[in-house]
């Protein structure tokens, strides 16, 4: 089995389940916010590790197995994708104010990042792929940088609401 077939769900999830929970949301999740200097490159970084793992993912060959392995990487891309079905939901769904603190947003300021990660490692284990391993953590790398950019703005944006929300709410887990 092809790679690429593990990507279909977060595909499905991240646009088509956003779409049609929200639009609104959908243009929410495309918005990046401004960056400089070095946040520039990490967007770059990522965008270019983002088609990596979509192109890298074309090339693998998937083998059912029954080893520890494989149902080890099952289980976390399974969590992984479950992760993402919730924070998608919450994402579409923010409070009035513009912060979003419902649901999976309770616990972690970036929950869909922390679910692509999860997913994608689940991906990288079932495909016995060290590749997109790499890969996966030179993403989650840059997606930090763009995070912390995002948190610059939204304290720019929101003031002491979102700062008193950093102070009850971890970045990621």
């Amino acid at each position: 089995m092809n790679g690429l077939i593990l990507l279909i769900p977060f595909l499905l999830i991240r646009f088509g389940l956003l779409h049609m929970r929200s639009r609104e949301a959908v243009t929410r999740a495309a918005f990046f916010a401004p960056m400089k200097g070095n946040e520039r490159i990490a967007y770059f970084i990522y965008q270019i590790s983002n088609a990596a793992i979509l192109f890298y993912s074309a090339f693998l060959k998937i083998v059912a197995s029954s080893s520890y392995l494989f149902y080890g990487g099952l289980m976390i891309y399974l969590i992984g994708f479950v992760l993402l079905v919730f924070s998608v939901i919450d994402f579409a769904n923010p409070q009035n104010s513009g912060i979003n603190k419902n649901g999976i947003y309770k616990f972690s300021r970036n929950p869909m990042y922390v679910s692509y990660f999860i997913f994608f490692v689940g991906c990288a284990i079932i495909a016995s792929s060290w590749i997109l391993f790499g890969i996966i953590l030179i993403f989650q790398i840059s997606a930090h940088w763009i995070i912390l950019a995002e948190e610059k703005w939204c304290i720019e944006k929101f003031d002491s609401e979102y700062l008193q929300y950093m102070s009850e709410v971890r970045r990621y887990i």
